[in-house]
């Protein structure tokens, strides 16, 4: 749970934000599975999930895996991903957000019109 002054967010509803803000990114196809690491099959944690957000020290921590479209500049994407992540993230719950992680986990390579 990330706090503010008293309100509880539940870190699903952070995800959920992230998710949103990531797929109004112009360039992402979609959100995309993680790949399945050890360390979350051990710990029990949901393995496919595209966005985890975790807790540390008061600031919240956002990670996204994405599918970015064919034609689209990866770094550019990327970052645009992160600052619009973490604008949306600060502004709808007031909670401080240090690092957005973005991974590009696939590309589209269907021939869709843009």
């Amino acid at each position: 749970m990330a706090e503010r002054s008293g309100l509880s967010i539940n870190l699903d509803v952070i995800e959920s934000m992230a998710a949103m803000a990531a797929l109004e990114v112009a360039g992402v196809e979609a959100m995309a599975p993680r790949t399945v690491d050890i360390k979350n099959i051990v710990s029990k944690k949901s393995v496919l999930k595209p966005v985890r957000a975790e807790v540390k020290n008061g600031a919240v921590i956002i990670t996204l895996y994405i599918s970015i479209s064919r034609h689209a500049n990866a770094k550019q994407v990327g970052e645009a991903v992160q600052a619009g992540v973490k604008d949306k993230v600060q502004s709808m719950t007031g909670n401080a957000v240090t690092k957005v992680n973005v991974y590009i986990a696939d590309v589209d390579l269907s021939e869709k019109e843009d």
